[in-house]
């Protein structure tokens, strides 16, 4: 009859209930699930809980000292243009924060000896300050930065005439780990500030001394001596003879040495 029971479509028609004890009556199953899709019901006590749904996975806390964000980068880049205003601030930066201040100041040339104490911070372990003015006043507020590793005073253009062998005997001092120390064209350094570095900075592996005028034989000689890491050293346009030469080839880091340019008379 169209219409009634007969007419409708297969899976719209109800299946006789199963009687289960004293004739109560079990509701059938839906046809229209598979078994695959029935859903859970309550767990029993003691069974294993179903598994929830597949949430997202949280998103990542910034990593310290990782990039930083285009907000920081614009706070840094105000504190750069009103440092003597905002120097209690930059004091109780924290060592990540500050490193990247320093990037950003050596960059520009903005480190001098009157603000380089600002920043600075015990864990310091890098100073690119080719690009800045500064000298051995600079140097001799390092006192404080013990994991220091690497340092860059070179000059680029024209002799640097600030930093002498008092600054760099200061750094020897304060910096017993240094790896890597350039002063290329810092020309008034003498045999005394290397003989500090090669006796205190035993770890050294670069050192740049071209250019510098003042530095002969001895400061070869003590590297060879006190530096055994040492694989690179650079001092063209020196005063260094070949007896220096021979002394450094001939000390504990001859093995080591993989660049040594010829000295220019």
């Amino acid at each position: 009859m169209p219409g009634g029971r007969r007419g409708l479509p297969p899976f719209w028609r109800r299946a006789p209930e199963p009687l289960g004890r004293g004739g109560a009556a079990f509701p059938a199953p839906c046809r229209r699930h598979e078994p695959s899709e029935r859903r859970l019901g309550p767990c029993r006590r003691g069974s294993p809980a179903p598994p929830g749904p597949v949430s997202a996975a949280p998103t990542p806390s910034p990593v310290p000292g990782g990039p930083l964000s285009l907000r920081e980068v614009r706070c840094l880049q105000c504190l750069t243009k009103n440092l003597s205003r905002y120097a209690a601030d930059i004091k109780s930066l924290p060592p990540n924060i500050k490193d990247k201040l320093i990037t950003l100041m050596s960059r520009q040339g903005q480190i001098t000896d009157s603000n380089i104490s600002e920043v600075l911070h015990p864990a310091v372990e890098s100073l690119d300050l080719r690009d800045c003015d500064i000298s051995d006043n600079a140097l001799l507020q390092l006192y404080n930065c013990k994991q220091l590793k690497k340092i860059n005073l070179n000059s680029c253009k024209e002799n640097r005439l600030g930093i002498t062998s008092e600054g760099v005997i200061a750094l020897a001092l304060s910096c017993p780990y240094l790896c890597e120390a350039s002063f290329k064209r810092c020309c008034d350094i003498t045999d005394s500030g290397v003989l500090a570095l090669a006796l205190n900075c035993q770890f050294l592996q670069i050192v740049n001394l071209g250019s510098c005028s003042g530095i002969m034989d001895a400061s070869l000689q003590a590297l060879g001596e006190n530096c055994k890491f040492l694989h690179s050293v650079d001092f063209s346009s020196t005063r260094v003879t070949d007896d220096g030469v021979v002394a450094l080839v001939s000390g504990t880091c001859s093995k080591n040495l993989k660049q040594c340019p010829r000295p220019a008379f």
